[in-house]
Parts: structure tokens; sequence; C-alpha cells
């Protein structure tokens, strides 16, 4: 018999094409992450808002990066 290690667990993956690319969309996604992990969502979300789109993702990422793929169309 054969000790084998537990396989990693998938990470979802956000793909920021059609649908998914509105920023409504992905800030619910962080207001969701942000709840799992005992983050301040609101404190988040204030700051994805203060700038543009890029700057909405950026900020994402920064958050969230290390527990979601995203993939930019």
């Amino acid at each position: 018999m054969a000790i084998i290690p537990r396989p990693a667990a998938k990470r979802p993956v956000i793909d920021l094409a059609g649908a998914f690319s509105n920023a409504f969309v992905v800030m619910g996604y962080a207001r969701r992450y942000a709840k799992d992990l005992g983050l301040d969502g609101d404190a988040i979300i204030k700051e994805m808002m203060s700038g543009d789109y890029d700057e909405l993702i950026a900020v994402f990422d920064r958050e969230f990066g290390d527990y979601v793929d995203i993939i930019m169309p």
C-alpha cells in the first residue's frame, strides 16, 4: 500500500469575460469572500468603489487573490 498526499483543493475561478466582468458581480463575490474569511467587507467594497474598474479588480486581487483564481479577458 502506498501513502499518497491528499490532492490540493481546487480554488474557485472567476472568469472576467462576459457577465462575470460586471463590477457589481465582482463586488458580490468580494462581499461573500470577505464574510467567509472574516474580513471587513464594507471597507473592501468602499475601496473597490473609490476608483475605476481596474482599481476595483486590483483591490479584489489584493484581498482575495490568494484564495481565488482570476482570469482576465
